[in-house]
C-alpha cells in the first residue's frame, strides 16, 4: 500500500495595528498562535515585525513559510481623530473654497446655542481655487486655467504642503480637469502626494466628495510611508508573498490600492472585528448580535442581523457632540456600519473645570502609555483603574509583555481623581470605569436609535484587550442578558481578518431616468467598474473564482436619498427593467411604508463588487497548553455591586471546558485578556471554546 503524500501546512498570519497594541494571529492549519506587542507610534512597522517574529518562533517556522499575510491598521483612523495627519491643501473650483466648511448648511442640534461644527481637515489658508467648469453632462464650459495651476505650485511649496486633494465640480462625470491639474503639479512638486476625488469618490454631492478626498490626502503620506517601509522590511526578512490589506468594507485588497486610497483603510481594524462577530454568531446560531470591540485606544460597536453586518456607503468620523449624527466629518466609502468612540484601556481620566470626571476621548497610547506601564506615563487611564480594582494580573498583562506597577497607578489615581472628588482610591478607580461604561452604553443607545434597533433583544459579543473586562457591566446598562466572549478574544479583530474574502467595490455616479434609460451608456459604465474591481481582486488572488455583484442606487425623482437595489442580470437591458422597478417599489415600501407609483424613478450611482470566496478556516483548537495551568486560583478585587473588596476565584479558560455553569463573581484569564463575570452573571464554555455569560435574575438589582 503506497504512502499518502505529505500535506504542506497552510500558514496564515493576520496583524492588527492598534493605537496601543499590535495584535498578531497565526493559523497553521488547525493550530493557532498569537502575540500582543506594544505599538511603536513613531514606526509602527517595528511592532509588526516583532509580533510576526514572535508567532513564527512559537510555530518553529520562518517568514518564508508564510502563505498569506493580512494587515489592518488604525493609523488612518487615529490620524483623523487626533488631527495628526499631513500638511494638506485642497484645490477646488473657483467659488467653492469654503464648501468643506459650509457643509450641508444644517444644524445637527437645532436648539443648542453653543453648537460647534466639526473643523475641516484643511485649514482655509491652505484651500485654493482654480478657474474651470464642467457641467452635469460632462461638457467643458470653462477651460482649465493652467497658468493659475503653475502659479499655485509656488504657493504650495512656500507653505511646505505635503499632500494635496483635488476636487472639482462634476469630476465624477468628466475627470479630465482633475487629471490635468495633478499632471502639472506632479512635474513641479515631485515630493508631494496627490489625491483626486474622481479616483477616491466618483459620486455626486460635492461636500461629501471633497471631505473624502481631503481625508485621503490627509492620511496618505503617513499610511503610504508606513506600508512601504513595512514591505521593504518584510522582504528583507524573507517574506515571499505580497501582503494584503483589510478594508473598511470587510474585504481584503492589495498593498498598492491601500497606498493610493488609504481612506478605505480607516475602519479596517473594526471591520475585522465585525467579521469575527458575524462568524461567531453563525457558529452559535445567534441571529441578532451587538459586536463590542474595545482595545487600548477606542471602542467599536456594530449591530449584526442574520449573521451579516450592514454595509454603508458612508460614515462620519470624529463626532464632536455626544455621538450625534451630523456632528462629524463625512467619508464616502464602502464601510461596515459601526460607531467608534474614544474609549479604550488607554483613555485618559481628568477632572474638568466644573469638577466633573471626564474619561477620553484622548488616549495615552503605547508611548508613554498608562501610569501602570511604568514607561513615563503620568495621566490616569482606564487600565490604571482596572489594575487598582484588582481586575488585572500585573505579571500576566498582555501575555506578560507588560508588567503593571499597581502602586504607582494607585498614587496617580488618588492625586488626579480621588482627592479632587473626595473619594477613596478604590471608589476613584470605580468612578473611572463607570464613566467609560456609561459613555459606551450611550454610544450604543444612540446607534440603536439611528438604526431602528431594540438593543436589549441582542446578544453582546465582546472582544479586544479591554472589552471582556467591561462587557458584563455594559450589558447590564443596556438590558442585555447574554454575552459571548470568543476564544482568542484579546486578538479578535486580527482573527477576523483571516475569515475575510478578497473583495473590492467600485462605484460611479451616472444619472439616468428609468422611463428613458440609455442602456448602452449604462453598460459601458458597468463594464468599466467591473474591470476596475476585477483587476484589484485578481491582483490579490489570481487563482480564485471571482463573483461580481452589480447594484444601482435608485430614488423617486426629486428625492435626496437613494435605495440600493441589486441588478440580477449581467447586463442592464429592457427585459430586466420592469423587474428592477418592481424590486425598488417593494424595498421602498418596506423601508417607508408606502410607494410613490406616480413619480418617475431615477438612478444616481452604480456599483460593482468583485469578491473571491471567503477562505475555509478550520476550527482552531479551543484549548491550548498556555491556558491549561492557572497559577493564581483566587484574587481580591473591588466589587461595584457590593462596594467593598471581595475574594473571587480565578479560572483559566481550559478549566471551564466541562460545560458546567459557574455563577459570578469570578475572573477568567486568557493569555491576552481577562473576563470579569460579575454577581449578576453566570458563565459556561461552549463546545467551540467561547465563554457564554448569562444574566442571573435577582430582586433589588442595581443597574
Amino acid at each position: 500500500m503506497s504512502e499518502r503524500p505529505e500535506v504542506k501546512p497552510v500558514n496564515r498570519v493576520a496583524v492588527d495595528v492598534g493605537g496601543t497594541f499590535t495584535d498578531i494571529v497565526m493559523l497553521r492549519n488547525s493550530a493557532q498562535f498569537s502575540a500582543k506587542i506594544l505599538t511603536s507610534a513613531a514606526a509602527p512597522e517595528r511592532a509588526v515585525i516583532a509580533g510576526i517574529s514572535d508567532v513564527l518562533e512559537q510555530a518553529a517556522i520562518g517568514f518564508g513559510d508564510i502563505d498569506l499575510l493580512i494587515l489592518g491598521t488604525t493609523l488612518a483612523t487615529n490620524a483623523l481623530i487626533e488631527r495628526k495627519g499631513a500638511r494638506t491643501a485642497l484645490i477646488t473650483s473657483a467659488g467653492f473654497r469654503d464648501l468643506v466648511e459650509i457643509g450641508q448648511e444644517d444644524r445637527f442640534a437645532q436648539y443648542d446655542v453653543f453648537l460647534q461644527k466639526p473643523r475641516p481637515l484643511v485649514e482655509r489658508r491652505w484651500r485654493f481655487t482654480v478657474e474651470e467648469r464642467i457641467d452635469a453632462q460632462g461638457k467643458v464650459r470653462i477651460p482649465l486655467n493652467e497658468a493659475q495651476i503653475i502659479a499655485l505650485a509656488d504657493e504650495l511649496r512656500a507653505h511646505n504642503i505635503e499632500s494635496v486633494g483635488i476636487g472639482f465640480l462634476q469630476s465624477f462625470i468628466n475627470p479630465q480637469h482633475e487629471q490635468r491639474t495633478a499632471d502639472i503639479l506632479r512635474d513641479l512638486l515631485p515630493e508631494v502626494t496627490f489625491s483626486l476625488s474622481s479616483d477616491v469618490c466618483p459620486e455626486i454631492r460635492e461636500y461629501e466628495r471633497l471631505s473624502t478626498v481631503c481625508a485621503n490626502a490627509y492620511v496618505q503620506p503617513l499610511v503610504a510611508g508606513y506600508l512601504q517601509r513595512l514591505q521593504q522590511q518584510l522582504r528583507a526578512h524573507g517574506l515571499r508573498v505580497e501582503p494584503c490589506l483589510m478594508t473598511s468594507g470587510g474585504g481584503i485588497t492589495t498593498l498598492e490600492n491601500g497606498i493610493s486610497e488609504p481612506v478605505r483603510l480607516v475602519e479596517s481594524g473594526p471591520a475585522g472585528g465585525a467579521i469575527l462577530a458575524s462568524n461567531i454568531a453563525s457558529q452559535l446560531a445567534l441571529s441578532k448580535v451587538l459586536s463590542f470591540d474595545m482595545g487600548g485606544t477606542t471602542a467599536k460597536i456594530c449591530f449584526i442581523d442574520d449573521f451579516q453586518p450592514q454595509i454603508s456607503r458612508s460614515f462620519e468620523f470624529g463626532r464632536v457632540h455626544r455621538h450625534q449624527k451630523g456632528s462629524g466629518l463625512p467619508i464616502r466609502i464602502p464601510v461596515i456600519d459601526l460607531v467608534e468612540i474614544g474609549a479604550g484601556g488607554g483613555s485618559i481620566a481628568r477632572i474638568d473645570n466644573l469638577r466633573r470626571l471626564q474619561v477620553g476621548p484622548d488616549s495615552a497610547g503605547s508611548s508613554p502609555g498608562p501610569v501602570s506601564y511604568n514607561l513615563g506615563g503620568e495621566l490616569v487611564t482606564i487600565t490604571d483603574a482596572n489594575a487598582q480594582l484588582g481586575l488585572l494580573d500585573p505579571t500576566r498583562f498582555a501575555g506578560g509583555k507588560v508588567e503593571l506597577n499597581v502602586s504607582k497607578a494607585a498614587q496617580a489615581l488618588n492625586v488626579q481623581v480621588g482627592e479632587p472628588l473626595g473619594l477613596a482610591i478604590d471608589d476613584a478607580a470605580l468612578a473611572v470605569t463607570e464613566i467609560i461604561a456609561e459613555n459606551m452604553a450611550n454610544a450604543a443607545r444612540v446607534h440603536a436609535s439611528e438604526s431602528g434597533k431594540q438593543v436589549d433583544s441582542y446578544t453582546l459579543i465582546a472582544f479586544g484587550g479591554a472589552a471582556p473586562l467591561h462587557a458584563a457591566r455594559l450589558a447590564s446598562k443596556l438590558g442585555i442578558t447574554r454575552v459571548v466572549i470568543p476564544h482568542a478574544a484579546g486578538v479578535g479583530s486580527a482573527l477576523g481578518f483571516l475569515w475575510a474574502p478578497v473583495s473590492y467595490q467600485a462605484v460611479r455616479s451616472f444619472y439616468q431616468r428609468l422611463d428613458n434609460p440609455d442602456f448602452a451608456a449604462v453598460n459601458e459604465v458597468l463594464d468599466s467598474l467591473s474591470e476596475q474591481a476585477l483587476h484589484i481582486v485578481q491582483q490579490s488572488d489570481r487563482a480564485a473564482a471571482v463573483s461580481l455583484q452589480r447594484s444601482v442606487y435608485l430614488r423617486y425623482a426629486g428625492q435626496g436619498h437613494e435605495v440600493a437595489i441589486a441588478l440580477e442580470n449581467n447586463r442592464f437591458d429592457a427585459q430586466g427593467l420592469a423587474a428592477l422597478q418592481q424590486r425598488f417599489t417593494q424595498t421602498y415600501r418596506q423601508l417607508y411604508g408606502r410607494s410613490l407609483d406616480h413619480v418617475a424613478v431615477e438612478a444616481i450611482s452604480w456599483t460593482v463588487t468583485a469578491a473571491a470566496p471567503a477562505p475555509a478556516i478550520a476550527s482552531t483548537a479551543p484549548y491550548g497548553d498556555a491556558e491549561s495551568q492557572n497559577e493564581n486560583p483566587a484574587r481580591t478585587l473591588y466589587s461595584f455591586h457590593q462596594q467593598r473588596r471581595i475574594q473571587v476565584p480565578v479560572y483559566g479558560r481550559a478549566e471551564l471546558k466541562d460545560l458546567n455553569l459557574r455563577p459570578g463573581p469570578l475572573l477568567v484569564v486568557d493569555p491576552e485578556t481577562t473576563t470579569l463575570v460579575d454577581e449578576h452573571f453566570s458563565v459556561r464554555s461552549t463546545p467551540e471554546g467561547h465563554l457564554l455569560l448569562e444574566r442571573q435574575h435577582s430582586a433589588g438589582e442595581a443597574q
